[in-house]
């Protein structure tokens, strides 16, 4: 085994044993759920059992984290969320939520553009919430026409029309959350295809 599957298998046992203590369970209580004995648990934890497949899926589950996250923690059990940026459309989504499925949190920055882009409304299932950070946020939503200012919040049904874009060519920054109609509508489109009236 090269050592960087080494470090990534010596790396298990802290995230294991920090997750379990931000939950605020017990070995025993882990044992009931997983169905792992807390002899295993106790050794997966410190280091003394290697991590398999077998023994991290039911772990993934109770703790509700990708079973990437388990595998590929830092070694000192690192809470940060190390973001990567996704850009679609011109504009950025920082993810701010790790959980798969279910209600999605990111940080959406429009860039300073010379002129506003011209409105392009999309559709699509699902609810959206929204908060202004900085900038000057234009939202369309139906027939209407918003300009919302940092501390301005809104939330809206997207099976109306409705688009989001700087009101006045400056820079955008806002926190949106959506569930997964939503997620796939604004960031899972393939670049270059723009999203049908229906997500």
């Amino acid at each position: 085994m090269d050592r960087e599957s080494e470090d990534v298998l010596d790396a298990v046992g802290p995230r294991l044993r920090a997750l379990r203590r931000e939950r605020g369970l017990t070995l025993a209580d882990l044992a009931t759920v997983t169905g792992v004995s807390e002899s295993t648990l106790s050794r997966l934890e410190s280091g003394r059992r290697r991590a398999t497949l077998e023994l991290l899926l039911p772990l993934a589950r109770t703790y509700n984290v990708p079973l990437d996250d388990l595998v590929g923690a830092p070694r000192t059990g690192d809470p940060r969320i190390h973001l990567k940026p996704i850009r679609r459309f011109g504009m950025v989504f920082i993810p701010l939520s790790r959980r798969p499925g279910g209600t999605q949190a990111f940080k959406m920055i429009i860039p300073a553009r010379p002129r506003p882009l011209e409105p392009t409304p999309q559709t699509h299932e699902g609810f959206e919430w929204l908060y202004v950070l900085n900038g000057r946020l234009r939202l369309l939503f139906g027939d209407r026409d918003l300009t919302l200012s940092p501390g301005a919040a809104a939330e809206f049904d997207t099976s109306l029309p409705h688009w989001l874009g700087s009101a006045d060519g400056g820079a955008v920054e806002l926190l949106i959350v959506f569930g997964p109609q939503g997620t796939r509508a604004h960031l899972r489109t393939p670049p270059g295809e723009p999203p049908s009236p229906h997500g």
